[in-house]
Order: C-alpha cells, then sequence, then structure tokens
C-alpha cells in the first residue's frame, strides 16, 4: 500500500520558483501563477512583489482577480511573502506606526486572497512591531511567520533574541518557518561546478566538495572574501555559501518546533549524489513524525541563479522526491539524521 501525506501536512510550491518566467514576461505573472495550479499543486506559497503591481499596497481588484482565477482551478494560496521596508529615506526610518501602516494592507491582501498567513524575516519585525499586529492577525486569522533560514541556527545570537520573543506571546499567530536550506549535508553539484567555471581555486573547491560541514572551510571562504580574490564573475554567487547555505542537523531543530509551523522545502538543484538533496528531507521526515507537526511543506526552488531548467519540471520532480522522502522517513521514524 502507497504511503499517504499524514493528516495536517500539506505540500505546496512557491511562486518564487517561477521567478525566470515572471521576469521574462513572455506571458503575465498572473497566468503564470494561475498555471502552477494546472501543471503542479493545488496550493501555493505567493511572492507577491512579482506578482501585484501595486505591492506593497495591493489593489483589491488584483488580489481579487488572483483568487477567482485561482478558485476556478481548484487553487488556494498558503502563505504570502510580506515585505518591511525601514526606511523612509537613505538616513530616516520608518517610526513604529509607520512600520505597521506599511505592514497593514500587506496582511489585508493576504486575507482577502485566501491565504492563511504572511512571511517576514526572523526579528524583522521586533517584539514591539509584533505586539501592535497581533490584534489585526486574529482579526483576519492569519499566522505571520518569521523565517530562519541557511547559517540562523536556532542557537544564533542575532536570532535566539528573535525564537524567544515569539515563544513568550505565546500565540498560534505569529510562528516561525524553517527553511531546510539550514540542513545541507554537501554543496549542490551544480553550484560547484559554476564555482569552477567561474575560477575559484581548486584547492579551495576540493575543500568545499569533500567537507562543507568543516567550521574551517568556511572560515577559509570568508577569508578569501575579506581578501578581495573572489572572482568578480562569481562573487554573488560564492555569497551564498556565507548565508544562504546551512550546516545544521535536524536534531537543531527539536527545541524549536513547538514554535514551527511551516517549513521551506528549500532545493538547488536535483542531483542527488551523496543523497544530499534527499537525506535533509528524510532526517526532517524522520523529525516530524514523532512531533506531531501539522503545517506547509513548500517547494522552493533556488538554482534558477545559476540554472536555465524549466521551473514546472523541476518543481514537479523535486515534490515527487520530497513527498516520499518525507512520508518514508515520518512513517519509520528511526530517529533523526545527523
Amino acid at each position: 500500500m502507497a504511503l499517504e501525506i499524514p493528516p495536517g501536512w500539506t505540500l505546496c510550491a512557491s511562486s518564487f520558483n517561477w521567478t525566470p518566467e515572471i521576469t521574462a514576461a513572455r506571458r503575465t505573472a498572473h497566468d503564470i501563477v494561475v498555471g502552477i495550479t494546472d501543471s503542479v499543486v493545488k496550493t501555493i506559497e505567493l511572492e507577491p512583489g512579482l506578482l501585484w503591481r501595486s505591492f506593497p499596497a495591493p489593489q483589491d481588484a488584483e488580489v481579487d482577480e488572483l483568487r477567482r482565477s485561482l478558485a476556478a482551478k481548484g487553487g488556494s494560496v498558503s502563505i504570502v511573502g510580506a515585505s518591511l521596508d525601514d526606511f523612509i529615506s537613505p538616513t530616516g526610518r520608518r517610526t513604529q506606526q509607520e512600520r505597521l501602516d506599511f505592514l497593514v494592507p500587506q496582511l489585508r491582501a493576504a486575507h482577502r486572497v485566501g491565504a492563511s498567513g504572511v512571511r517576514l524575516p526572523i526579528g524583522q519585525a521586533g517584539i514591539e512591531l509584533l505586539t501592535l499586529v497581533q490584534p489585526l492577525l486574529h482579526e483576519l486569522d492569519l499566522v505571520l511567520y518569521e523565517e530562519i533560514q541557511g547559517q540562523q541556527t536556532p542557537g544564533n545570537p542575532a536570532v535566539a533574541p528573535a525564537l524567544d520573543a515569539i515563544a513568550g506571546l505565546a500565540d498560534d499567530h505569529v510562528r516561525v518557518l524553517v527553511d531546510i536550506s539550514m540542513l545541507m549535508p554537501a554543496l549542490p553539484v551544480t553550484y560547484l561546478e559554476e564555482l569552477r567555471r567561474g575560477g575559484l581555486s581548486a584547492e579551495l573547491l576540493h575543500s568545499l566538495e569533500m567537507d562543507w560541514r568543516d567550521p574551517a572551510i568556511l572560515d577559509a571562504a570568508t577569508a578569501l572574501l575579506r581578501s578581495g580574490n573572489v572572482p568578480p564573475d562569481i562573487h554573488t554567487l560564492f555569497m551564498n555559501m556565507l548565508i544562504r547555505f546551512g550546516r545544521s542537523n535536524a536534531s537543531d531543530l527539536q527545541g524549536i518546533l513547538p514554535l514551527v509551523g511551516a517549513f521551506h522545502l528549500k532545493f538547488w538543484d536535483l542531483d542527488d549524489d551523496d543523497s544530499r538533496v534527499s537525506q535533509p528531507l528524510q532526517d526532517l521526515g524522520a523529525l516530524l513524525g514523532t512531533h506531531g507537526f501539522t503545517g506547509t511543506l513548500t517547494s522552493e526552488w533556488g538554482g534558477h541563479e545559476w540554472l536555465q531548467d524549466d521551473p514546472t519540471e523541476m518543481t514537479r520532480r523535486h515534490l515527487s522526491l520530497a513527498a516520499a522522502s518525507l512520508v518514508q522517513a515520518s512513517a519509520v521514524a528511526p530517529g533523526i539524521g545527523g
């Protein structure tokens, strides 16, 4: 008998995966996003900055058009990526009231499009704004998720206070979203190929290939960046390993799981050499299988920064791999991978 997704889990895809198609503008962003429900999955996480011209104050007509189009296809929205611009000029910061006023139209648009939540980076809002926005979150029945990813481990001094603030609120309308870019056992094969083509030294490349999780390797990469000797053509790509690529284990998430209501199943390519794509999914499935998780698990493809693959095919294949890896591991739940 085939294994089934546990009750309370919802597999989704992020519209972020289709960024190259949206920016190419051969079709409207609206049509591309609605098309996801035809070709990939029925539940979508939205990146409204790529979709609504009126963002960050989305007009009702734009929002209603998308909701109607999705509903006609049997589709729906899970989470909407919110934005919080803290500056009104190069030197002028918004007041707390101005920050709230900037965020409120996005919350109302998320509710109007039928989403269950919105997403911000971990710690950006701060406890004062979270407290101010709580009444509206309850009124609209929206969850505000703060996202951790890459190098942002729960014990990181820059992250821990924000997690403590969320725990202190003890409010199901303010939760955590974990991006499994935190759980990378090795660097993506295609990423390493891009660094090689870009002229990164063979010595550092060998170290990155063989032992990504060795702290000394990251120290060497940071030293190279500070020296100014990263080849210019791969400078932006190189920064990914210092910020967006993590080295944690699934076990590192145990302490915060009661706060977590959503995951981004981040992937960069589908080359599963040494299980570098599937292992984090299996480890996560084993962890969730022992903790009664409910929430969304969203395929999010970051590799379009250097790959030209078709996002529809990549996302479809990734969701298939993710479903199999998560469900099998959660059903057996032998423990947490390392």
